[in-house]
Protein backbone atom coordinates (compact mmCIF):
# COMPACT_ATOMS: atom_id res chain seq x y z
CA UNK A 1 0.00 0.00 0.00
CA UNK A 2 1.39 3.38 -1.01
CA UNK A 3 1.79 6.32 1.39
CA UNK A 4 -1.17 8.03 -0.29
CA UNK A 5 -3.34 4.94 0.18
CA UNK A 6 -2.25 4.68 3.82
CA UNK A 7 -3.86 8.08 4.41
CA UNK A 8 -7.24 6.93 3.10
CA UNK A 9 -10.10 5.69 5.30
CA UNK A 10 -11.03 2.01 5.02
CA UNK A 11 -14.68 1.11 4.51
CA UNK A 12 -15.89 -2.41 5.24
CA UNK A 13 -19.03 -2.88 3.20
CA UNK A 14 -21.61 -5.38 1.99
CA UNK A 15 -22.96 -4.63 -1.46
CA UNK A 16 -26.71 -5.04 -0.86
CA UNK A 17 -26.93 -4.10 2.81
CA UNK A 18 -29.11 -0.94 2.98
CA UNK A 19 -26.92 0.58 5.70
CA UNK A 20 -23.70 0.00 3.76
CA UNK A 21 -25.42 1.20 0.60
CA UNK A 22 -26.38 4.56 2.04
CA UNK A 23 -22.91 5.01 3.49
CA UNK A 24 -21.43 4.47 0.02
CA UNK A 25 -23.93 6.89 -1.53
CA UNK A 26 -22.92 9.62 0.92
CA UNK A 27 -19.21 8.99 0.39
CA UNK A 28 -19.74 9.16 -3.37
CA UNK A 29 -21.86 12.32 -3.13
CA UNK A 30 -19.26 13.91 -0.86
CA UNK A 31 -16.55 13.18 -3.44
CA UNK A 32 -14.50 11.38 -0.83
CA UNK A 33 -12.23 8.43 -1.65
CA UNK A 34 -11.95 5.38 0.59
CA UNK A 35 -10.41 1.94 0.40
CA UNK A 36 -13.36 -0.39 -0.05
CA UNK A 37 -13.24 -3.83 1.49
CA UNK A 38 -16.26 -5.82 0.35
CA UNK A 39 -17.20 -8.68 2.65
CA UNK A 40 -19.81 -11.40 3.20
CA UNK A 41 -21.37 -11.90 6.62
CA UNK A 42 -20.45 -15.59 6.66
CA UNK A 43 -16.74 -14.72 6.48
CA UNK A 44 -15.97 -11.50 8.33
CA UNK A 45 -12.39 -10.22 8.26
CA UNK A 46 -10.57 -10.34 11.58
CA UNK A 47 -9.38 -6.78 10.93
CA UNK A 48 -12.99 -5.57 10.84
CA UNK A 49 -13.95 -7.41 14.03
CA UNK A 50 -10.94 -5.96 15.85
CA UNK A 51 -11.88 -2.45 14.70
CA UNK A 52 -15.56 -2.94 15.50
CA UNK A 53 -16.47 -5.90 17.73
CA UNK A 54 -20.15 -5.56 16.85
CA UNK A 55 -19.02 -6.75 13.39
CA UNK A 56 -21.81 -5.29 11.29
CA UNK A 57 -21.37 -3.14 8.19
CA UNK A 58 -20.63 -0.44 7.44
CA UNK A 59 -17.46 0.10 9.43
CA UNK A 60 -15.27 3.07 8.52
CA UNK A 61 -11.73 3.19 9.89
CA UNK A 62 -10.11 6.60 9.49
CA UNK A 63 -6.39 7.05 8.94
CA UNK A 64 -5.97 8.26 12.53
CA UNK A 65 -7.53 5.06 13.87
CA UNK A 66 -10.97 6.50 14.63
CA UNK A 67 -13.71 3.95 13.96
CA UNK A 68 -17.19 4.97 12.80
CA UNK A 69 -19.64 2.11 13.20
CA UNK A 70 -23.08 3.46 12.29
CA UNK A 71 -24.20 4.18 8.74
CA UNK A 72 -25.73 7.57 9.52
CA UNK A 73 -22.54 8.59 11.33
CA UNK A 74 -20.54 7.58 8.24
CA UNK A 75 -22.84 9.69 6.09
CA UNK A 76 -22.48 12.71 8.35
CA UNK A 77 -18.70 12.27 8.46
CA UNK A 78 -18.48 12.24 4.67
CA UNK A 79 -20.76 15.24 4.15
CA UNK A 80 -19.11 17.24 6.90
CA UNK A 81 -15.82 16.71 5.06
CA UNK A 82 -17.21 17.97 1.75
CA UNK A 83 -20.79 18.59 0.68
CA UNK A 84 -20.73 19.87 -2.91
CA UNK A 85 -24.49 19.36 -3.38
CA UNK A 86 -25.36 20.86 0.04
CA UNK A 87 -27.16 17.70 1.13
CA UNK A 88 -26.97 18.92 4.73
CA UNK A 89 -28.68 22.14 3.64
CA UNK A 90 -26.17 24.05 5.73
CA UNK A 91 -27.87 27.42 5.40
CA UNK A 92 -30.85 26.16 7.37
CA UNK A 93 -29.97 24.43 10.64
CA UNK A 94 -33.61 23.57 11.27
CA UNK A 95 -33.62 21.54 8.06
CA UNK A 96 -30.95 19.19 9.41
CA UNK A 97 -32.98 18.67 12.58
CA UNK A 98 -36.03 17.81 10.50
CA UNK A 99 -34.01 15.52 8.25
CA UNK A 100 -32.61 13.59 11.20
CA UNK A 101 -36.09 13.29 12.70
CA UNK A 102 -37.47 11.80 9.44
CA UNK A 103 -34.49 9.45 9.08
CA UNK A 104 -34.89 8.27 12.68
CA UNK A 105 -38.55 7.49 12.02
CA UNK A 106 -37.58 5.25 9.11
CA UNK A 107 -34.60 3.73 10.92
CA UNK A 108 -36.56 2.90 14.07
CA UNK A 109 -40.10 2.26 12.89
CA UNK A 110 -40.29 1.67 9.14
CA UNK A 111 -37.34 -0.74 9.16
CA UNK A 112 -39.15 -2.99 11.67
CA UNK A 113 -42.28 -3.03 9.51
CA UNK A 114 -40.17 -3.64 6.41
CA UNK A 115 -38.48 -6.69 7.96
CA UNK A 116 -41.88 -8.12 8.93
CA UNK A 117 -43.12 -7.54 5.38
CA UNK A 118 -40.07 -9.24 3.89
CA UNK A 119 -40.47 -12.24 6.20
CA UNK A 120 -44.18 -12.53 5.38
CA UNK A 121 -43.34 -12.73 1.67
CA UNK A 122 -40.37 -15.06 2.12
CA UNK A 123 -42.27 -17.56 4.24
CA UNK A 124 -45.59 -17.10 2.42
CA UNK A 125 -47.37 -16.08 5.59
CA UNK A 126 -51.05 -15.17 5.46
CA UNK A 127 -50.53 -11.72 7.02
CA UNK A 128 -48.55 -10.23 4.13
CA UNK A 129 -51.27 -7.67 3.33
CA UNK A 130 -51.36 -6.52 6.94
CA UNK A 131 -47.56 -6.21 6.98
CA UNK A 132 -47.58 -4.24 3.75
CA UNK A 133 -50.26 -1.89 5.04
CA UNK A 134 -48.13 -1.09 8.06
CA UNK A 135 -45.32 -0.13 5.70
CA UNK A 136 -47.71 1.94 3.64
CA UNK A 137 -48.31 4.28 6.56
CA UNK A 138 -44.74 5.47 6.04
CA UNK A 139 -44.81 5.34 2.24
CA UNK A 140 -47.80 7.71 2.35
CA UNK A 141 -45.69 10.21 4.29
CA UNK A 142 -43.12 10.20 1.49
CA UNK A 143 -45.79 10.37 -1.22
CA UNK A 144 -47.27 13.48 0.40
CA UNK A 145 -43.87 15.12 0.63
CA UNK A 146 -43.06 14.27 -2.98
CA UNK A 147 -46.39 15.69 -4.12
CA UNK A 148 -45.15 19.07 -2.93
CA UNK A 149 -41.47 18.85 -3.95
CA UNK A 150 -39.19 16.72 -6.10
CA UNK A 151 -37.28 15.58 -3.01
CA UNK A 152 -38.26 14.67 0.53
CA UNK A 153 -37.32 17.91 2.27
CA UNK A 154 -37.53 20.53 -0.46
CA UNK A 155 -36.87 21.12 -4.14
CA UNK A 156 -33.27 20.11 -3.45
CA UNK A 157 -31.87 16.68 -2.71
CA UNK A 158 -30.86 16.17 0.91
CA UNK A 159 -29.37 13.74 3.39
CA UNK A 160 -32.89 12.42 4.04
CA UNK A 161 -33.30 11.30 0.43
CA UNK A 162 -30.14 9.24 0.28
CA UNK A 163 -30.59 7.84 3.81
CA UNK A 164 -34.12 6.54 3.14
CA UNK A 165 -33.49 5.46 -0.46
CA UNK A 166 -32.21 1.91 0.32
CA UNK A 167 -35.28 1.11 2.43
CA UNK A 168 -37.67 2.10 -0.35
CA UNK A 169 -35.64 0.09 -2.85
CA UNK A 170 -36.19 -2.97 -0.65
CA UNK A 171 -39.89 -2.19 -0.20
CA UNK A 172 -40.39 -1.93 -3.96
CA UNK A 173 -38.89 -5.37 -4.57
CA UNK A 174 -41.02 -7.40 -2.13
CA UNK A 175 -44.27 -7.49 -4.13
CA UNK A 176 -43.08 -6.01 -7.40
CA UNK A 177 -46.36 -6.23 -9.34
CA UNK A 178 -48.36 -4.70 -6.51
CA UNK A 179 -45.80 -1.90 -6.11
CA UNK A 180 -45.91 -0.99 -9.80
CA UNK A 181 -49.66 -0.51 -9.59
CA UNK A 182 -49.73 1.07 -6.13
CA UNK A 183 -51.12 4.59 -5.54
CA UNK A 184 -47.66 6.08 -4.98
CA UNK A 185 -46.58 7.50 -8.37
CA UNK A 186 -44.34 10.17 -6.84
CA UNK A 187 -42.46 7.65 -4.73
CA UNK A 188 -41.98 5.45 -7.82
CA UNK A 189 -40.65 8.38 -9.85
CA UNK A 190 -38.34 9.48 -7.03
CA UNK A 191 -36.98 5.95 -6.61
CA UNK A 192 -36.60 5.37 -10.35
CA UNK A 193 -34.62 8.58 -10.74
CA UNK A 194 -32.08 7.17 -8.30
CA UNK A 195 -32.03 3.60 -9.58
CA UNK A 196 -31.45 4.75 -13.15
CA UNK A 197 -28.77 7.30 -12.28
CA UNK A 198 -25.05 6.91 -13.09
CA UNK A 199 -24.36 7.54 -9.39
CA UNK A 200 -26.35 4.49 -8.32
CA UNK A 201 -24.67 2.31 -10.95
CA UNK A 202 -21.27 3.25 -9.52
CA UNK A 203 -22.36 2.85 -5.90
CA UNK A 204 -23.76 -0.62 -6.63
CA UNK A 205 -20.83 -1.85 -8.73
CA UNK A 206 -19.71 -5.36 -7.80
CA UNK A 207 -16.14 -5.69 -6.51
CA UNK A 208 -14.05 -8.72 -5.59
CA UNK A 209 -14.41 -9.82 -1.98
CA UNK A 210 -11.48 -8.44 -0.04
CA UNK A 211 -10.63 -11.73 1.66
CA UNK A 212 -10.37 -13.50 -1.70
CA UNK A 213 -7.19 -11.72 -2.76
CA UNK A 214 -6.71 -8.64 -0.50
CA UNK A 215 -6.95 -6.39 -3.55
CA UNK A 216 -6.88 -2.65 -2.88
CA UNK A 217 -10.09 -1.17 -4.29
CA UNK A 218 -10.55 2.58 -4.30
CA UNK A 219 -14.13 3.80 -4.08
CA UNK A 220 -15.38 7.32 -4.67
CA UNK A 221 -14.44 10.20 -6.91
CA UNK A 222 -12.45 13.20 -5.73
CA UNK A 223 -13.03 15.88 -8.34
CA UNK A 224 -10.40 18.51 -8.95
CA UNK A 225 -11.29 22.00 -7.87
CA UNK A 226 -11.50 24.49 -10.70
Amino acid sequence: MSCEENALPILYSLRNCPYAMRARVAIFKAQQVVILRDIVLSNKPEEMIIASPKATVPVLVLANGTVIEESLAVMLWALNETDPDDLLQSQHEQNLTEMLKLIKCFDDEFKTCLEQYKCAKRYQENNITECRERCELFIKILEERLTINSFLMSKKESLADIAILPYIRQFARIERLWYLQSPYPNVRQWLNNYLQSPMFTKVMAKYPLWLDNYEIVLFGEKKNKK
